[in-house]
């Protein structure tokens, strides 16, 4: 197993697991890496990189896009 498709399966079951479990996935990770001394990939981003980043999440965001067909089976007036 690689290790794109282990982090890939981690991150789909981190995706079902109840917020709080995540947020004590996330403080184990940060006391991780400040043991190893890695910096946090985040700590000094300026505005523009957080704006690109936000851009990206969403974009990425699989949508559910509809057709006419689709409002005009279920839009009965």
């Amino acid at each position: 197993m690689t290790a794109q498709s282990i982090r890939e399966q981690l991150h789909q079951q981190i995706d079902k697991l109840p917020d709080d479990i995540v947020q004590q996935i996330a403080d184990f990770t940060f006391f991780v890496m400040a043991r190893r001394g890695i910096s946090l990939p985040y700590a000094d981003w300026d505005s523009n990189q957080w704006q690109d980043f936000v851009l990206e999440q969403f974009f990425r965001e699989e949508d559910v896009e509809y057709s006419l067909d689709d409002a005009e089976e279920i839009y009965h007036p």
